[in-house]
């Protein structure tokens, strides 16, 4: 059964021809201003071309205008707009995909004056989500943000109804009809998602609270930086991984082994890219919360792409729009195995001197980054020497389940003596579970 966003997409011309299961060709579009360089529009458009490549769609041109102002008309000027209308005749193209988010009116203007679908880079990200969604919980996420991205887009879909059969002057056509009951629809919709969403959030926060006595890492990242192949290659996890963007978009947790025999909570979260749609950001919040929740942050980057740096500000950017900004993270240079000979494993070294640098496929630096991880582990953990009364068993239970015991002995008094590795988070939770007081001794 088709869910609202697809079913308002199909019912429209725009989302009949650009449905990814129909899609061929398309052309990309992208605009030089004073504030954007040559080259990174250049990289901005490549990474839009691997986006349309991911939702279904082979790129055959691409287009690029110097303007000093965006056309609040159509984006870009009338003469480049009379330029691809010309060439889509010319290719047969079937769609047209600017990188930056047009406004409704744009849209509209740019399919009436090109003849074909026009769609931007927020509309091909949400188009890859929906593909890809598996759970309920992504499904649920996804639609909304979809639903919302279409609501201000209505007007027009029906446009070819009113032409063809409009009303009088007091009158309603059938097009105007059929737009305001797609957008009662659509609103309605909208509510109901967002009230399951909320329910999913608190069931979230449940599960999240169930775990709290675990000490949890998270791997964060742009996208395609190689985090599934990495929560593979240390935890077997079997998570889905491509040289795609986007390859998945739901959290995975699994258990982590330390050195020490420890175990940690592993989580691996949708990966971020550059003018991520907000209202994605804002509808993926419960899965995104698992960042928030973690103790430890490792921030995957792909050391081999020539323009890491800007994918680490735009990790960095939606961190920080979580409000995860401030957690403890360690920058992990993935890919260094592709590094060899170019001299930047050194500089790496030099400009992040706490970083780790690994090759999660060859599993190079796999045992430094577990290293790693269980120092930050045990960096608010200290030693402890317990006094445990008989009637305490359940706290000795449950400190061998939480802490790292060093040593165990029994006084003459039937009293147990702990010495323990423990953070006083899991110290707490273990008094408050056990409902004793435990007595340190030092």
């Amino acid at each position: 059964m088709l869910n609202q966003a697809d079913y308002l997409l199909k019912k429209s011309n725009r989302g009949a021809a650009i449905a990814p299961q129909e899609m061929r060709t398309a052309i990309i579009v992208g605009v030089v201003r004073d504030s954007r360089r040559r080259e990174e529009l250049d990289e901005h458009l490549d990474e839009l071309a691997l986006l349309a490549d991911t939702a279904g769609f082979r790129i055959v041109q691409r287009v690029i205008q110097e303007r000093k102002a965006i056309d609040p008309a159509t984006y870009i000027g009338s003469g480049k707009v009379d330029e691809i209308a010309t060439m889509v005749a010319a290719l047969e193209v079937d769609a047209v995909i600017f990188d930056d988010e047009l406004s409704p009116a744009q849209g509209r203007n740019l399919e009436a004056a090109i003849e074909k679908p026009v769609t931007d880079r927020t509309g091909i990200i949400l188009d890859i989500f929906a593909q890809r969604a598996r759970t309920k919980e992504a499904k649920t996420q996804v639609e909304l943000a979809r639903l919302q991205y279409l609501l201000p887009r209505l007007t027009g879909m029906w446009s070819h109804f009113t032409r063809q059969r409009g009303g009088g002057v007091n009158m309603k056509g059938e097009g105007e009809s059929q737009i305001e009951l797609d957008r009662r629809m659509t609103k309605t919709r909208i509510a109901e998602l967002r009230r399951d969403l909320e329910e999913i959030g608190k069931q979230a926060e449940h599960r999240r609270k169930g775990r709290t006595e675990a000490y949890k890492v998270s791997l964060v990242g742009y996208t395609n930086a190689g985090k599934s192949t990495l929560m593979n290659a240390l935890t077997e996890a079997g998570v889905l991984a491509e040289d795609r963007l986007f390859a998945t978009l739901d959290a995975a947790m699994r258990s982590l082994t330390l050195p020490s025999d420890d175990s940690v909570l592993l989580t691996d979260t949708v990966g971020f890219i550059r003018k991520l749609p907000p209202n994605l950001v804002a509808s993926f919040r419960s899965t995104l919360d698992e960042i928030n929740d973690a103790d430890l942050l490792l921030h995957v980057v792909d050391a081999s792409h020539r323009v890491f740096e800007d994918q680490i500000l735009a990790t960095n950017e939606v961190l920080a729009e979580l409000g995860a900004g401030e957690k403890p993270m360690v920058m992990v240079f993935n890919k260094v195995d592709r590094l060899e000979g170019t001299g930047l494993r050194a500089r790496l070294s030099q400009l992040y001197p706490d970083s780790i640098a690994i090759a999660a496929k060859t599993g190079e630096g796999l045992d430094g980054l577990l290293s790693l991880v269980q120092r930050r582990f045990e960096a608010d953990r200290r030693e402890l020497h317990l006094r445990l009364s008989p009637m305490q068993h359940k706290a000795v239970a449950l400190l061998h389940q939480r802490a790292r015991v060093l040593d165990t002995r029994y006084d003459d008094d039937g009293f147990t003596l702990m010495r323990v590795l423990i953070s006083p988070k899991d110290l707490g939770q273990v008094q408050a579970e056990a409902g004793h007081l435990i007595e340190a001794l030092s």
